[in-house]
């Protein structure tokens, strides 16, 4: 007995209802509160919808359990029933059996006085039969947002089309960047040298041809290996400019090779075979000496447009942006639309069904 004693203490059940008297078809709710201790298994009674709590009177619903803690390691559950009934009489509730780790523990017995609803017989031109269904009525503020989203859809949708018709009548300015392959100054200057070959022209009688060729494709190849203008400058310039550009190789040589062919240009000099085959060697030593191959073989061309051009170039951008950003803007529109429309039209639908 005294170990039963503390266990019992320490669970109280207690319900109560928040009005003792009704009419019929109203609800009045009982709560369930459950004191116990922090760990203890707790099972509340359950209830089917409709189910009959004591004849005549039924449980509408029953919530979930609240659980709250208090002090000492105490918690404190609640419930509530939803009852009603459709019957006027006095009606004696149960108590609630709760179940705490196995044990039966039980509430208070409750009662609910149901009143019926007075009619007053004597005098029958007070009733009134049922209204008919009644049409809800058209209320303009609901709609004007909608119609004024509607009308600036459609002018946006005019401004877009147009703007795409003057995108599709101004051509595009086609400017292609292009890469074009391009050849090394040692790779063009040997090329020529083999071309001097393959036409013997080392033996040729012709020799101020001969050394009109070489020393052009010289003059080319140190203008675009070295940047100045060797075309336009004489021989001792040449080698002066070469000697200021810091390059002293093979100087010695091109510069013999540089005289022998003023020589020949100006002076109607003569030269042996083996003297040119010489020169011909020093200038492919000269070009294989200072030639420079890490240079990127292939050079991008940017297009030359016109100031006209840029500007059509500019607007037919600018047109693309706002072609775009309109269309954005009238697709958040429509959906805007469609969708406060439909839910509009389901809540009329919702009060016609009533």
């Amino acid at each position: 007995m005294l170990s039963v004693l503390p266990m019992s203490a320490q669970v109280e059940v207690k319900s109560r209802l928040d009005s003792t008297e009704t009419y019929i078809g109203r609800q009045v709710h009982i709560t369930l509160d459950v004191t116990l201790k922090s760990g203890m298994k707790l099972v509340l009674p359950e209830y089917k919808p409709l189910e009959h709590i004591t004849p005549g009177l039924e449980v509408v619903e029953q919530s979930v359990a609240d659980t709250s803690k208090l002090d000492n390691d105490m918690l404190k559950v609640s419930r509530i029933y939803t009852l009603t009934s459709f019957d006027e009489n006095i009606y004696y509730i149960p108590p609630m059996n709760v179940k705490v780790d196995g044990k039966d523990y039980k509430s208070r017995e409750l009662a609910l006085k149901v009143f019926t609803v007075e009619v007053d017989t004597l005098h029958p031109e007070n009733f009134y039969p049922p209204k008919d269904v009644q049409n809800n009525p058209f209320k303009w503020e609901d709609w004007s947002g909608l119609f004024s989203m509607s009308v600036l859809l459609t002018l946006l949708v005019i401004l877009t089309y147009y703007l795409f018709t003057r995108f599709k009548e101004n051509k595009p300015v086609i400017a292609k960047v292009r890469f074009v392959k391009r050849v090394l100054p040692h790779q063009k200057a040997m090329r020529e040298i083999e071309r001097i070959k393959a036409d013997n022209m080392t033996s040729s009688e012709n020799q101020k041809e001969y050394y009109t060729q070489l020393t052009d494709t010289l003059r080319k190849y140190i203008e675009e290996r070295f940047g100045f203008s060797a075309m336009e400058m004489t021989s001792s310039e040449i080698i002066s400019g070469l000697k200021a550009n810091g390059d002293s190789d093979m100087i010695m040589e091109l510069r013999s090779l540089f005289e022998t062919a003023d020589l020949v240009k100006f002076a109607k000099h003569s030269t042996q075979i083996n003297e040119n085959d010489n020169n011909l060697v020093n200038a492919i030593q000269f070009i294989n000496t200072t030639k420079v191959e890490d240079r990127p073989q292939v050079e991008r061309v940017e297009p030359k447009l016109t100031t006209e051009e840029k500007q059509g170039m500019r607007y037919r951008r600018i047109l693309k942006w706002t072609i775009g950003a309109l269309t954005a803007v009238c697709v958040v529109i429509l959906v805007y639309i469609i969708y406060n429309a439909a839910t509009l039209l389901s809540y009329e639908l919702e009060i016609w069904s009533f």
